[in-house]
């Protein structure tokens, strides 16, 4: 096992369930520290998903520098290793101008990636995801998490029933190494307890469930009428999605309702509903984290508690 991770010696984080507002803060933050933003978001990383990502637009972009954005075409695998190949190159450019790394998102594996470096499990088998693939075809993925949480329930506990990926990818590990995945993760130390030698500070904003829920509602709205739909019609008939962006959140949704096969209503509770479980998801890889510093997103004070406990030595 072996870890790879970006070479900076202070790295300064801001996270949280998607909607809560990183946004927001952080070109506020960024603009009062003197400090570049690093996009920690897995679906930001692709060009033209813009909408349904709620990536930064050119206004955000012109008041703070932005990076690893548009880094990928829809088609083109994007995975961990890639992400912090590209955050290595950022921080170097960023630190060269004197400018402070903010890293912003709410990807929890970029931000393990980031803090522990890469896990280095047992390498992929291709014929043997194919064949876990062909399961899920003849048995549906459910036949599959049963196993999964017969074999590694621990896994099975972390990893949503209908994350596809993740289930060929935890019961390719148990097969192919005898182990199960969350053996590795041990080793890897998922027990939340940081390594040494790496200065850094990770800020997290919180809301209640139901406030966090209308925000969602109504980001969800927001996004609906300023051309979802379009755009990833768009995508798809033009060049495509790939196996990593195909799972981007609501876009499967939204060209159901390009296609007229859904409602707009049927589709704005059906994303609504599928990013909240996908925020609560969020907040359980957090707390793997004991370091972050919570700070309540509608707390008038928030800036400048953040910016203090962002201040690394």
């Amino acid at each position: 096992m072996s870890r790879s991770k970006p070479s900076s010696n202070a790295l300064a984080f801001l996270v949280g369930p998607t909607g809560v507002g990183k946004s927001r803060l952080a070109l506020e933050l960024a603009e009062r520290a003197g400090a570049a933003i690093l996009s920690m978001d897995s679906m930001q990383v692709y060009r033209g998903m813009d909408v349904g990502t709620a990536k930064p637009g050119e206004a955000e972009r012109a008041r703070v520098p932005h990076h690893l954005l548009d880094r990928a075409d829809p088609p083109e695998r994007y995975d961990v290793r890639r992400y912090l190949e590209d955050a290595e190159t950022a921080l170097v450019e960023i630190e060269g101008r004197g400018l402070r790394p903010l890293f912003v998102g709410g990807t929890g594996f970029y931000l393990k990636a980031l803090v522990y470096g890469l896990l280095e499990g047992p390498a992929a088998d291709e014929g043997l995801r194919a064949v876990l693939r062909g399961r899920i075809v003849a048995e549906g993925v459910g036949s599959l998490y049963r196993e999964l949480g017969s074999v590694d329930p621990v896994s099975a506990q972390r990893i949503h029933p209908h994350d596809r990926r993740r289930v060929i990818r935890a019961l390719e590990v148990y097969h192919g190494s005898g182990r199960a995945l969350s053996s590795w993760q041990r080793e890897w130390g998922w027990d939340g307890s940081p390594p040494p030698g790496r200065a850094r500070r990770i800020v997290g904003l919180a809301l209640e469930t139901n406030e966090l829920d209308r925000r969602i509602r109504e980001r969800t709205r927001a996004m609906l009428d300023s051309g979802w739909a379009d755009e990833a019609r768009r995508i798809r008939d033009g060049v495509g999605f790939g196996p990593t962006s195909s799972q981007a959140l609501g876009y499967r949704e939204v060209l159901e309702l390009a296609d007229g096969r859904s409602s707009r209503a049927g589709t704005e509770d059906l994303i609504s509903l599928r990013t909240r479980q996908f925020a609560r998801r969020q907040r359980t890889w957090f707390r793997h984290f004991p370091e972050i510093r919570w700070i309540h997103a509608d707390d008038p004070s928030r800036a400048e508690i953040a910016l203090n406990a962002l201040a690394v030595p």
